[in-house]
């Protein structure tokens, strides 16, 4: 399935439930919001309320709630992936979203080029320490590396106070560096996705 230019596909990869309030549904909402002006429709989905088998598969075998998910990320022309920052890292439910983007490798179209080839990414990274730099740089290497392309600053963040205890979802209002940094993003992720549906990148090269 190739990308479409209108669809958006927001993972949000806290490690909280549904209903319990999280910061990065909020930033993912925030986002979403911005890409419906833009044009692109779409959808947040908490991951964490999934059951998403480990593995590196495209479909673990019963029960595994990936197959359905995949779906729906080969449908979106444009995938973000949001995470909060535990121990310095991204989340364990955004790493396992990775490792199942990993099977993508071995998946190409009809003209050899690998299936995700032609989708946009982007990140969002909150937490109350630093370390969203090191995450999002984990996060675009990845997602790179299984075919997505990033778009110019398609990386927004927030790092609250460093032994502070104040969210992001807590803050009186979003600061205005983060709002530009999400402008940014929704902006340039747009554009990119229309480009490369009306500019494919080439067919493989023969061996």
């Amino acid at each position: 399935m190739r990308a479409t230019e209108q669809r958006v596909l927001i993972l949000n990869c806290t490690l909280k439930h549904a209903p319990e309030e999280s910061s990065c549904q909020l930033l993912a909402e925030q986002l979403l919001e911005g890409f419906t002006a833009q044009g692109a429709a779409g959808d947040i989905v908490r991951v964490v309320d999934l059951d998403i088998a480990p593995g590196v598969k495209a479909d673990m075998g019963a029960g595994d709630a990936w197959p359905a998910l995949r779906s729906r990320i080969l449908g979106a022309g444009i995938l973000v992936i949001c995470t909060p920052t535990w121990l310095g890292h991204m989340s364990s439910v955004a790493q396992r979203v990775l490792e199942r983007l990993d099977a993508e490798l071995g998946t190409t179209d009809d003209e050899g080029r690998p299936i995700l080839f032609g989708h946009v990414a982007a990140t969002a990274v909150l937490g109350n320490e630093d370390g969203a730099h090191k995450i999002t740089a984990d996060l675009h290497q990845a997602l790179n590396d299984v075919g997505f392309t990033m778009p110019a600053q398609g990386g927004t963040y927030w790092n609250g106070a460093a032994m502070e205890k104040t969210d992001y979802k807590d803050l009186d209002e979003t600061p205005e560096p983060v709002k530009q940094a999400n402008a940014t993003l929704v902006a340039n992720a747009v554009h990119l996705a229309r480009v490369l549906a009306e500019q494919p990148y080439p067919a493989a090269a023969a061996g």
